[in-house]
This record gives structure tokens, C-alpha cells and sequence, in this order.
């Protein structure tokens, strides 16, 4: 049932993610902002390589990862300070809190057992 949660989720970030993101890019006219400019471009890589989740989800789990982390980072270090000031509502941050607000559900579908054993643990000896 994981792996379906987790394909579903590589075809959101496909589908929603890379969609605007790309957009930005190939729309963008001007120079650039350069920070601006690198969170597109991870933007647009990261569910870009998520059309490879698709295919093998377990494999791909390290972007699942990058993405929680991210998501759950910026939540701690700028959505929680506004909310507590009072002033996530009506802030420009705002509509980014409701996307990434489903980042629970994405760490819900994420096997971490198979992460850790995969991924962190050193490996046994054969």
C-alpha cells in the first residue's frame, strides 16, 4: 500500500510541482534574482526526477526525503515564527503553508524502516 501512496505522491510533485516550475522558468524574461533562481531550478529538477519514482519508488526514496525535509525546515523556520507572531494568515507566505501542509501525509506513505535499512544503517556483513 506504500508504494502506491508514494507513486501517487511522485505524480503530484510530476504533475504540479514541475508543471509550474518549468513554467517560471521558460516564462521568466530579464535577469534573474539568483536566489530566486536556484529554488526554481530545484524546484524544477527535484519533480522532474520524480517521473523515475514512478518507475521504481523505493529506489527514489532519497528524494522523498529531500523533500520532507525541505518542506518540514521551512516549516519550522518560517511559517511556525509567523504563526505564532499572528501573522501567517494574510502573509505572503501563506498559501505556501496550505501546499506544504500536506507533508504530513507524505512522511505517512514514506516505508522508514526501508529508509533507515537502506539507506543509513551500515551494511551487514555477508
Amino acid at each position: 500500500m506504500q508504494v502506491w501512496g508514494l507513486r501517487l505522491f511522485y505524480l503530484l510533485m510530476a504533475l504540479m510541482v514541475a508543471t509550474e516550475a518549468w513554467g517560471v522558468l521558460l516564462r521568466h524574461q530579464g535577469p534573474w534574482d539568483h536566489t530566486r533562481a536556484v529554488a526554481w531550478c530545484v524546484w524544477a529538477t527535484y519533480p522532474t526526477l520524480a517521473i523515475f519514482g514512478l518507475l521504481r519508488p523505493l529506489r527514489w526514496l532519497p528524494l522523498m526525503v529531500f523533500t520532507i525535509g525541505y518542506k518540514s525546515l521551512w516549516w519550522l523556520f518560517v511559517a511556525w515564527p509567523l504563526w505564532r507572531a499572528g501573522t501567517l494568515a494574510g502573509s505572503d507566505a501563506e498559501q505556501m503553508a496550505h501546499v506544504f501542509g500536506f507533508t504530513p501525509v507524505l512522511a505517512l506513505v514514506v516505508p522508514w524502516g526501508y529508509v533507515w535499512r537502506e539507506f543509513v544503517a551500515p551494511p551487514r556483513g555477508r
